[in-house]
C-alpha cells in the first residue's frame, strides 16, 4: 500500500469521537496519525495501519 506524507486515509472503524478519516503526518516504520474529527493524534506500527485502511481518500505530499 502506497501510503505518502500529507494523504488522507479512511480507516476499517470509527475513532470515538465518530470520524473514520485520518490525516498521514509521518511515514515509516511507524506512523503518526492525526483525527480530522477531534484533532486527537496517534502513533501506530505500519503493518497495523495498513490492515486498518479502508481506502486513501486524497494523496498530497507536504514539500
Amino acid at each position: 500500500m502506497d501510503v505518502k506524507l500529507g494523504s488522507i486515509v479512511e480507516m476499517k472503524k470509527e475513532h470515538p469521537c465518530g470520524s473514520r478519516l485520518w490525516k498521514v503526518l509521518r511515514v515509516g516504520m511507524d506512523f503518526r496519525l492525526r483525527c480530522e474529527g477531534c484533532g486527537h493524534e496517534i502513533m501506530i506500527p505500519r503493518k497495523k495501519v495498513e490492515k486498518s485502511i479502508k481506502r486513501i481518500i486524497s494523496e498530497e505530499v507536504n514539500d
